[in-house]
């Protein structure tokens, strides 16, 4: 889909509100918080299966940065893209937030005794059927990673600082028979340990998750 712009007119969020003890602060959201993308399509809420993902904030001596995963590229849906780990609803998990950390520790092995739930974002709706909350925590290191292969191909962590920054949230546009489908990407470019450089393309749900996680943080938030 062709680049028709960038967010650069939104302020990026000030290092203040991109601390642990500022996201303790935020999260929960009021009940009547309202996303600005509420999914891929004009679906029926009704009418979705219930799903979680986990948004796991690292607590780096750096600054937080945001767990994220690349799915296997065998993967009969969505092979290949960047996502959360996450997944639908099983009949034991008591909520939203019992199905993001048990596939959490199901896809990458992350501990949940390693993770503070902050709260969530309201449920992203989409194209595939599905109503997915977005949790919010935090993660403490020190954690060991066990990717399950089958799902996942690979784990990457962003500054949050970037992906909060609207000047990196670029804007896509693409004309077909039902009208214009618009989207968001966030391309991150990362340096392994070895020195080569990988190419990461966040889009699509991912993408506006994290666009809506912007838009929660920036709440009441002065301009830097």
């Amino acid at each position: 889909m062709p680049v028709c712009g960038a967010d650069g007119h939104l302020a990026p969020l000030p290092e203040s509100r991109l601390q642990p003890r500022a996201l303790r602060l935020i999260f929960p959201l009021p009940a009547a918080w309202t996303p600005e993308i509420t999914g891929d399509r004009g679906q029926a809420r009704d009418a979705m299966v219930g799903a979680a993902v986990l948004v796991p904030l690292v607590d780096r001596p750096a600054g937080v940065s945001v767990l994220l995963t690349r799915r296997a590229d065998h993967l009969r849906r969505h092979a290949g893209q960047v996502s959360f780990p996450g997944g639908r609803a099983d009949p034991g998990d008591r909520d939203e937030t019992a199905t993001a950390l048990r596939e959490a520790h199901e896809e990458i092995g992350l501990p949940p005794e390693r993770v503070e739930v902050l709260g969530a974002l309201p449920a992203y709706l989409t194209i595939t059927g599905f109503a997915v909350r977005p949790v919010i925590a935090l993660v403490h290191p020190p954690f060991d990673l066990r990717i399950d292969r089958n799902e996942v191909a690979d784990t990457f962590e962003v500054p949050l600082r970037f992906l909060m920054d609207p000047r990196n949230h670029r804007r896509h546009e693409m004309c077909h028979a039902q009208g214009v489908r618009a989207s968001l990407s966030m391309p991150w470019s990362q340096v392994r340990d070895d020195g080569t450089q990988v190419e990461h393309f966040i889009w699509g749900a991912t993408a506006s998750m994290l666009r809506n996680l912007y838009r929660a943080l920036a709440r009441d938030a002065p301009a830097p």
